[in-house]
């Protein structure tokens, strides 16, 4: 993982522009510092999040928008277009102008989708340009204290005494919460139900509250509750320990080999983006990045940097992409 600086206060100004300010702070982007670069009439970039308000993408790039709208030298415009799992913004962000004006920030779920879903209006790697893996976030696998386990093992050991007895909760069917979670069902070979919920908040809620036993969440959001014994962290899913949860193994070196899932955003364009435009693109989230705010801000979101180049972005979706289907098809994972 990337080491990060410490996280610090921060007082971000509001980092969506609507489109009536976007024009406006355009006419004035010539008089903002670090803008120089900026012309009259410059396009704000627009940028479509084909996921949720409130979502963890989607705090992550609210979070570092004014540092990219400076390393860019025109404005950020930020639209949430979220249904079908992703589909209905990400098919937008592939029918968007050519011209660097129009990208999209996906989620694993867009290369989880083509797996869990029968008809999807566009190829979810050829009609898309990959510009970067900005940043990943690690997953956890939590319990709650009722449950008399506290390790991968002793859960393992329970649940195969009791199949069937117990639940695990997602943020919904063919999400990457799912699938973390299905993953460990598949592998550990236990009879656990899943519960699908609408979104991280009513998931995390339950959670907290006993109404489900278990499920795979972000680690940031959990940290907090597992510190306060509210809920008990039973194994990271990356390949590493967490510097967040270091006393948390992770579920690999627990006895199933291989488990590794992170949840990543990328930024995306339609096929066809220019290679000077990738590159201007890349080189402009590179560039704010580099600035102090950006990368406290994404920390602080629960994200580590990738800043993969392009080139490797691409190679990421297709590999990733391979390897969701067969987790979808060795889980039995469907749209119920």
């Amino acid at each position: 993982m990337t080491s990060l600086p410490t996280p610090c206060a921060l007082a971000l100004r509001p980092a969506v522009l609507t489109r009536r300010r976007a024009l406006a702070w355009g006419a004035a982007a010539l008089a903002v510092p670090g803008l120089a670069n900026a012309q009259p009439g410059d396009k704000p970039l627009r940028v479509i999040l084909p996921l949720s308000a409130g979502s963890g993408a989607d705090g992550a790039i609210r979070a570092i928008s004014n540092s990219l709208a400076k390393a860019l030298g025109h404005p950020v415009v930020i639209e949430n277009l979220p249904g079908a799992g992703g589909i209905t913004g990400t098919a937008q962000i592939v029918r968007a102008p050519r011209d660097g004006s129009v990208i999209g920030v996906v989620s694993n779920n867009h290369v989880v989708n083509p797996a869990v879903y029968k008809n999807i209006p566009f190829d979810s790697l050829a009609d898309i340009t990959p510009i970067t893996v900005l940043g990943a976030t690690p997953f956890v696998l939590v319990a709650h204290p009722s449950v008399p386990a506290k390790t991968v093992q002793e859960l393992i050991a329970y649940a195969r005494a009791k199949p069937g007895v117990l639940n695990y909760g997602s943020s919904g069917n063919g999400t990457i919460l799912h699938l973390g979670a299905a993953m460990f069902v598949d592998q550990a070979q236990v009879d656990i139900k899943h519960i699908p919920y609408r979104g991280m908040g009513p998931l995390m809620n339950d959670i907290l509250g006993g109404q489900v036993q278990l499920g795979v969440v972000a680690v940031a959001p959990a940290a907090a509750h597992i510190k306060a014994g509210a809920l008990r962290a039973l194994g990271v899913t990356t390949a590493v320990r967490v510097p967040t949860l270091p006393s948390v193994p992770t579920i690999a070196e627990q006895g199933l080999s291989g488990f590794e899932l992170e949840g990543w955003i990328a930024p995306i364009g339609p096929a066809g983006l220019p290679k000077a435009e990738v590159a201007r693109l890349y080189n402009g989230f590179k560039a704010a990045m580099e600035m102090p705010e950006a990368r406290e801000a994404l920390q602080a979101q629960g994200y580590d940097i990738k800043l993969t180049p392009p080139e490797q972005a691409a190679v990421f979706f297709r590999s990733e992409a391979a390897r969701m289907a067969q987790v979808v098809k060795s889980a039995n994972v469907k749209m119920d």
